[in-house]
């Protein structure tokens, strides 16, 4: 900083050349032992995380990705991925934690090889082989620094090393980690009979789609033909650079989905969540794309032989042993899922959010029991049911309203205040959180900025402060004294982020009482955008004092809208 506020004093044009390693090489680096490795790793404790996206704000990193709950998109941190600046612990968020010593665990113990030997006939099969009718072309499509090039090449080796033809085109454009890669494979029978090395359109065999945003980008759509190719798509939604932007930004699998289907029909599409298999299997998303490569291959849509392919992983000479049991972990995942799934060294999580109004209240009003005790449980169901009695009164045929009264007085009424944090990380889940993803001697520091201990930077903002592991037994004590939330003891309901926050949760409460009086089915529509409002609302300090203020306009605007057939109410203050 110094040396470029000296720039000023020269005349003319002044270039800055900032020189340093990128992310994907240190990561290469760091597997040869060429690279420092700190024995130190980032972890969000997603129970806390309120999905603000500082955190995003102070690192710009895409390692920090999008974790769906049913309590809404959450951060977590790709370990695999991870460069280790330890930027991101900068966001003003009490869910961060660094793990000191140990390692991220490596997955299964079982060796697929040997499960497969094991395995009677014919539940895994060799499969009947694709065919080279003149020519076989392969799209494989994924993100740079994971390998996608890697594949291609061993495809290649596999080919020359049977007598086969074979070219490979890589377009890996922006190389760091996040740029897309598309690898056009072309296999033939001989050398001789292999032309232009571009997969024509309308020409591809087989799209491997190790990213599913780049396997329905243009330029993979364009080479797709119904009755001709086949694709094999990673269901794993890798968000792009615009989620480092845009703490709400999706990928819209669905349409991807759509889009690929609609030209290549629906039999030919076969989706499969190799990320998050591999992963718990192999302990590192690198063994994503490789195991797509064995469960394509099992599918017989790989026109090579597994002893090649093998010889082929040999020859490439970089994590051999890894590489080959991936490969037949993609095998056992096309064969029999089942199989897969007992080999996990934890169950695999559900991501999937709760449909229906009753599932949604009882998980809400079973976490705000715990949370404080069963009198606001009471209070909140009571809420949810008058509005949905009123939904019924209308003669709604949707109950929009009440799900979206359910998810957001619940959000207003669950503070993450200090008591609530304390509990999110001593009720068990988080340690056990930790331990599914860390081995060995490891210790945890705690990242945050306590009201009463923490100072304040030239801005007014607290700084956060970092304990050892002795926090947690601190934590434990704050966490039983909840019942004093409120009363007042309460220490902590004092300052004045407490006292906005009880401020929310009344005005929602006078809302809900004015749609009981104001509320008709042309106005509906505009309600539900009202009670979804507090949504926006995140983060903790100064992060939530601009929301709210955000959050508190945009109520204003939505309820005029609300009111614009009738006199309007005054907006709360």
């Amino acid at each position: 900083m110094k040396f470029s506020a000296n720039c000023g004093k020269y005349p003319g044009v002044t270039a800055l050349i900032y020189d340093q390693t990128c992310a994907s090489e240190k990561r290469r680096r760091r597997k040869k032992n060429e690279f420092p490795d700190p024995p130190k790793r980032a972890f969000i404790n997603d129970l806390v995380c309120e999905a603000c996206g500082d955190c995003s704000v102070a690192s710009n990193c895409v390692s920090i990705v999008p974790k769906e709950t049913e309590l809404g998109r959450k951060r977590a941190i790709d370990q695999s991925s991870c460069n280790k600046d330890y930027s991101c612990v900068n966001g003003f968020c009490p869910s961060f934690v660094t793990i000191h010593g140990g390692s991220v665990k490596k997955g299964s113990r079982v060796n697929p090889a040997e499960l497969i030997n094991q395995i009677p006939m014919p539940e895994i099969t060799m499969p009947e082989p694709a065919q080279i009718n003149g020519g076989y072309d392969i799209m494989i499509t994924g993100i740079g620094g994971t390998g996608i090039v890697t594949i291609g090449q061993i495809m290649v080796m596999a080919a020359h090393l049977e007598g086969k033809g074979a070219s490979v085109l890589d377009f890996t454009g922006f190389a760091q980690k996040g740029g897309s890669v598309i690898s056009y494979l072309r296999l033939a029978k001989s050398a001789g009979d292999l032309k232009a090395v571009r997969i024509g359109t309308g020409a591809a065999d087989l799209l491997l789609g190790c990213d599913m945003v780049v396997a329905g980008s243009r330029e993979s759509l364009r080479t797709l033909a119904k009755g001709k190719t086949s694709v094999i798509m990673n269901t794993q939604k890798n968000q792009t650079a615009q989620f480092v932007l845009n703490r709400d930004s999706d990928i819209h699998d669905d349409l991807i989905s759509q889009n690929i289907r609609s030209i290549v029909g629906e039999n030919a599409l076969n989706k499969v969540n190799a990320a998050k298999m591999a992963t718990a299997l192999m302990g590192d998303s690198i063994a994503t794309n490789m195991f797509l490569f064995g469960y394509a291959w099992q599918k017989g849509k790989i026109p090579l032989s597994l002893a090649a392919i093998f010889r082929a992983i040999e020859l490439n000479a970089a994590a051999v042993d890894s590489n080959k049991q991936s490969f037949s972990w993609g095998r056992i995942a096309a064969a029999d899922t089942a199989m897969i799934e007992r080999s996990l060294p934890h169950p695999l999580s559900n991501e999937a959010s709760l449909t229906t109004l009753a599932d949604i209240m009882k998980y809400r009003a079973d976490y705000l029991k715990d949370y404080q005790d069963q009198a606001l449980a009471d209070r909140y169901l009571a809420a949810v049911n008058k509005i949905h009695d009123l939904e019924k009164e209308l003669g709604v045929s949707s109950d929009d309203l009440s799900q979206a009264v359910a998810r957001n007085y619940f959000k207003l009424l669950a503070i993450k205040d200090e008591y609530e944090v304390a509990r999110l990380y001593t009720n068990g889940d988080f340690e056990r959180k930790i331990n599914q993803q860390f081995d060995g001697d490891f210790k945890i520091h705690f990242h945050m900025a306590p009201p009463l201990l923490a100072r304040k930077d030239n801005k007014g903002h607290l700084r956060k402060m970092e304990f050892g592991g002795w926090m947690f037994n601190i934590l434990k004590i704050v966490a039983k004294m909840r019942g004093l939330r409120g009363s007042i003891f309460d220490v902590f309901g004092k300052s004045a982020e407490r006292k906005m926050e009880r401020q929310l949760i009344r005005d929602y409460e006078i809302l809900l009482d004015n749609f009981g009086k104001t509320l008709t089915q042309e106005n509906f529509p505009a309600a539900v955008a009202l009670a979804s409002a507090p949504s926006e609302i995140r983060g903790f300090g100064h992060i939530k004092e601009k929301a709210v203020e955000k959050s508190i306009k945009n109520t204003g605007r939505l309820l005029q809208e609300y009111h614009s057939d009738d006199k309007p109410i005054t907006v709360p203050e």
